[in-house]
């Protein structure tokens, strides 16, 4: 942490006090470290708590401004790796250890457990089918006839939407635009290309620039940029069948022997628990993810790596499969919308790159769009290790007393 001299802070903790200056301006009248220094203070005295450990940081205060608004300091959460995991995937191919950042005791050591796995088996293959982050507009029309009739332009007008659309940007490419009409409302699905990006800001602005060309040739009247259909953050099937971000799908071949050695059960008695558990009870809870945990790594990595945390929800969305082939356990994870990127966000603040460091997928790729790509295999592999881990827990009925050894 760059210091800040305890006087400059309260000076201008004064100042916010005396009503010369506002909570969020202090960055515009000292450098960010002080500033974050004086917003300490201040919460300190309202709420009688100690920020001591909060400001105890280990990067300029001005790295986190693109991140953060009214910093007071940083919340550090462990980081552990597990591994080296063998990844055979089509855009990372070697050993890596996989970075995960967590304050859940024993989920390092189950996914490490994975891993080693994984590696008896040779190491687990994983391949992205599908990338492209999506933004919905909805827009307001007089009835059904003027619904056809926009649904009608979009299709003859592409090309048009998606010279406007990339005009905003050096990177990101319009892929394609899906209408879908309910009543006198018409979402456009845009999805696009946002290479290395996760892509979220680029493809609002690139969005917004689309929507002005459609209000100019039409009658429709934009109502909201995103009318939820994109769908960003919450629980969509939409996101399950057509997937948003990167689609990604992980598998191994298991040795019937290495199960039994190593995950102490049998290939028939984990595909059997992933019927009954993952597809069947996750089916009658109605639920869009039938899988054990894969939002455990999911969400590790993301923090490990600098991913908006908050779409964890889109990337649990997973299905685990596991079956008996020639006596030998076969186990797949398929990820339908994992939104990743390594350059942007997070990725830039210091720590977070260095976890993108750990993978060796830090920035753009070459060719663009290669190292989110990695970032995105890793993440499935290390679910993978995570599923198989804990499948094989709980069909040994080894899960509580692993938990009670680590006394977690």
């Amino acid at each position: 942490m760059t210091d800040s001299t305890p006087s400059a802070a309260e000076d201008l903790a004064e100042r916010v006090r005396a009503g010369e200056l506002r909570f969020h301006e202090l960055e515009d009248h000292t450098d960010a470290d002080t500033a974050t220094a004086a917003r300490r203070l201040l919460v300190e005295e309202q709420s009688d708590a100690s920020l001591d450990v909060v400001g105890d940081y280990g990067f300029p205060a001005e790295r986190a401004d693109p991140n953060i608004e009214n910093m007071v300091g940083a919340v550090q959460v462990p980081m552990g790796v597990a591994g080296p995991v063998r990844i055979r995937g089509g855009r990372l191919d070697g050993e890596r250890y996989l970075p995960l950042a967590t304050t859940e005791g024993a989920l390092l050591a189950s996914v490490n457990r994975g891993c080693s796995v994984l590696n008896d088996a040779g190491g687990a293959n994983v391949r992205i089918l599908k990338s492209g982050m999506t933004r919905a507009p909805v827009f307001r029309v007089a009835d059904v006839v003027e619904a056809e009739a926009l649904v009608e332009w979009v299709r003859d007008n592409r090309d048009a939407l998606r010279e406007a659309a990339e005009e905003t940007t050096n990177h990101g490419e319009l892929l394609d635009v899906t209408p879908y009409v309910v009543g006198n409302s018409v979402h456009l699905r845009f999805r696009y290309d946002t290479k290395d990006a996760m892509g979220m800001n680029m493809v609002t602005i690139a969005t917004r620039a689309a929507c002005e060309l459609v209000e100019d040739e039409t009658d429709a009247s934009l109502v909201a940029l995103s009318g939820n259909l994109c769908t960003d953050k919450k629980p969509a099937a939409i996101n399950a069948v057509e997937g948003r971000g990167r689609s990604v799908t992980t598998d191994v071949t298991i040795p019937r022997e290495v199960v039994e050695d190593r995950l102490h059960t049998t290939p028939e008695a984990v595909a059997e628990l992933n019927t009954r558990k993952n597809l069947v009870g996750s089916a009658k809870a109605a639920s869009l993810g039938f899988n054990a945990h894969v939002a455990n790594v999911v969400a590790a990595m993301f923090l490990a790596t600098g991913q908006d945390e908050a779409q964890v929800v889109e990337g649990a969305n997973a299905i685990t499969t596991a079956e008996v082939q020639d006596g030998d356990l076969y186990v797949s994870i398929s990820i339908a919308s994992l939104e990743v990127g390594t350059v942007g966000g997070g990725t830039k603040l210091p720590t977070q790159a260095e976890g993108l460091d750990v993978l060796g997928v830090r920035g753009g790729g070459d060719p663009a769009g290669s190292n989110a790509d990695a970032l995105a295999e890793a993440i499935a592999v290390g679910s993978l290790a995570g599923e198989l881990s804990l499948l094989s827990a709980l069909a040994s009925r080894h899960l509580s007393s692993a938990h009670a050894e680590l006394g977690r």
